[in-house]
């Protein structure tokens, strides 16, 4: 078995520490999500951790890992006798990004439940996670479909599975951790909103703290065993400390005073719903009986609020996570109670509450010829308009939906059509493989001819495994948005390239919504060039947008051969994912010789490939050339306006992207 790096061997992370501690202290808090950047030790932390749980006691031979104490009634294993009992380490059970249904929550031999009437359950990962730890590594690239099952056993404590009308229960009580880069997309607000706490973490910029993390991390990979038992003593204390708390947890008294402090913050920040509110008291709980406190004071209610609040605070992608920490000394002092056992306290610091672990020595880790350009006032502009300063975008929209036409087989996601293991049935066929989602009317029927052959004689219904049919379902798919952005100097009215910019904007959200993976290219001066590869992290590409300069020629031509490129590359990547061309410009192009010409064949590489467009044409001013609506024919696709891109210009419609006959 390989030994874990020891807990109290990471180096700084105090926010993190801290948020694993109390769930450790008090599970009722509700896991913790930890977003930062790659090589932080996001998971050494949390693979550590699980050394420091208690022991579990446990009934001999359950699957389900029932307590002896007071065993599941619903356990499938059961009944089970009170009393008695064995003792284990607590469980960390990883949950693999590329996980099945099957194998996150069990299966029904479906077979058997046929022909036999019985239950026949394999249990999943969120049984083995039972009195544990579940660790999700990238949560953000977990399948929405998964996550969803996930935080509702998560939130109910138990486990359904369901297989056309058989069902199974068991109890599913765990310490949920997740882990994700937010640089490779984002969770959705509600999905967030399910984690109890969540941390920012980010490498030090102190040479010396650099240097302690890779001494430490050397000397461990060299002798793990040698390694943990210089920190036995330290995570001994811990282990120890964590058991105290557990136990002076239930007589912490929570008084109106915190509460007060709890609901006023929650109220300032505009979170939305109850969960935040019943977060934080549990957390501020949490925090002073890891003092060693009976009271909660009120920097247990700023650590609560620091550590329950930033990720709940989002209304949207592009906001940045965080709390403004003035605005929460201001309401703490506002609101604090005449029952705060402290009322003269400072409340805690910027540092952290009284609840913050004292820092050991650390817990590891161009061309010619072209004719002039004209801005948005008429006015032409030189040939060769330098560059002008990045403008802000407007607010953003509801966009119509553009899908891509035909059925894909691509990611789950919630654009286009796609033959999926969820959404409605519509049909049915032989598994190619293990049988997941049993089409019963299909089977029976499969079977029905054969009963008498088979010998049928009592009332149950004789199935072979040949009978078996799978349901085949459709739903939606997620696409790769690749947004190709004019940002010369046709475009630079600031005015206009505002109003550019929200659009893009809005078509990012609608993206971000909808689970694409997006890319960014512009075009512009000489040439074009890959302002953002091909990602699921949308509010990067929002980013990129904000500061967009523009200015100089429009090598449309260029933009397209470029978009082309990234298209053809991320087909050999990821061939299942459907792309979706969504070109933002007036029509125009500019720079070097027969730009126009060159354009065209551009896009009509596009429309041989079968690449579905949307051409947003930005033209304003009274005279309209209408060169956006002939690049969409040329590419195959379908122009809309700025103004018509809102899904409110006419009420109800929804565009599909078509392509146009040749």
């Amino acid at each position: 078995m390989t030994t874990p790096f020891p807990f109290t061997a990471v180096v700084g992370q105090d926010d993190l520490r801290l948020a694993l501690l109390l769930n450790a202290v008090s599970p009722a808090v509700g896991g913790v999500l930890v977003r930062g950047e790659k090589g932080t030790a996001k998971s050494t932390a949390v693979r550590a951790l699980s050394a420091l749980l208690p022991e579990v006691a446990v009934v001999p031979g359950c699957r389900f890992s029932c307590d002896p104490a007071a065993p599941d009634p619903g356990c499938p294993d059961g009944p089970h006798e009170s009393g008695g009992g064995t003792t284990r380490p607590a469980r960390m059970v990883e949950l693999p990004v590329g996980a099945s249904e099957d194998r996150l929550v069990g299966a029904l031999d479906i077979e058997r439940a046929l022909a036999e009437g019985v239950k026949a359950f394999e249990p999943g990962l969120l049984a083995e996670a039972h009195r544990g730890i579940l660790y999700v590594d990238e949560v953000n690239l977990l399948h929405d479909h998964l996550v969803d099952l996930l935080l509702d056993a998560a939130a109910m404590g138990a486990s359904y599975v369901e297989r056309e009308g058989v069902s199974v229960r068991h109890a599913a009580r765990f310490l949920l951790v997740g882990t994700m880069n937010p640089e490779e997309g984002e969770l959705r607000p509600q999905l967030l909103d399910r984690f109890g706490l969540t941390v920012e973490v980010a490498a030090s910029r102190e040479p010396e703290t650099r240097v302690e993390v890779v001494r430490r991390r050397l000397a461990y990979d060299a002798d793990p065993a040698a390694f943990a038992a210089r920190w036995a003593e330290e995570e001994a204390a811990v282990r120890q400390r964590i058991v105290a708390a557990r136990e002076l947890l239930p007589e912490v008294r929570l008084g109106d005073g915190a509460l007060r402090q709890i609901a006023a913050t929650c109220a300032a920040f505009e979170v939305d719903g109850m969960r935040a509110d019943i977060v934080m008291a549990r957390t501020a709980t949490a925090l002073a009986a890891w003092a060693g406190r009976t009271d909660v004071l009120a920097e247990d209610v700023r650590q609560a609020a620091l550590l329950a609040l930033p990720h709940r605070r989002r209304r949207n992608p592009f906001d940045a996570p965080g709390l403004d920490e003035d605005k929460l000394d201001q309401t703490l002092e506002e609101f604090s109670g005449d029952d705060d056992p402290d009322p003269d306290g400072d409340g805690g610091g910027p540092g952290g509450g009284g609840g913050q672990p004292e820092p050991d020595e650390g817990p590891a880790g161009g061309g010619s010829g072209a004719r002039p350009e004209a801005g948005e006032d008429g006015e032409p502009q030189p040939s060769g308009a330098g560059e002008q300063s990045a403008v802000r975008a407007a607010e953003p929209f509801r966009t119509k939906v553009f899908s891509v036409p035909g059925i894909g087989q691509g990611a789950a996601g919630r654009r286009s059509r796609a033959r999926t293991e969820h959404g409605r049935t519509m049909g049915a066929q032989r598994p190619r493989g293990a049988l997941t989602k049993l089409h019963l009317a299909a089977t029976v029927q499969a079977a029905a001819p054969h009963q008498r052959a088979r010998g049928r004689s009592g009332r149950g219904l004789v199935v072979r495994r040949d009978d078996l049919r799978q349901a085949r379902r459709e739903g939606r798919e997620s696409n790769l948005v690749l947004f190709v952005v004019d940002a010369s100097g046709s475009m630079a009215a600031r005015q206009r390239m505002s109003a550019v910019k929200g659009a893009v904007l809005s078509l990012l959200l609608d993206a971000y919504q909808r689970r694409d993976k997006v890319g960014l290219v512009t075009f512009r001066g000489t040439g074009a060039e890959v302002a953002l590869p091909p990602t699921s992290s949308v509010d990067a590409a929002a980013a990129r947008l904000e500061s967009l300069p523009t200015g100089g020629r429009t090598p449309l031509a260029a933009g397209l051969l470029r978009a082309h490129e990234v298209l053809r590359v991320e087909r050999l990547r990821d061939p299942a994912r459907r792309p979706l061309l969504v070109v933002v410009t007036d029509g125009r192009a500019t720079g070097g010789p027969e730009p126009v010409v060159l354009a065209g064949r551009a896009a009509r590489l596009f429309a041989a490939d079968g690449v579905a467009s949307v051409v947003v044409d930005c033209e304003s001013g009274p005279v309209r050339l209408g060169l956006a609506g002939q690049l969409a024919g040329e590419l195959g696709g379908t122009a809309v306006t700025l103004d018509e891109l809102r899904a409110d210009s006419i009420a109800g419609l929804v565009k599909d992207v078509r392509r146009r006959a040749a």
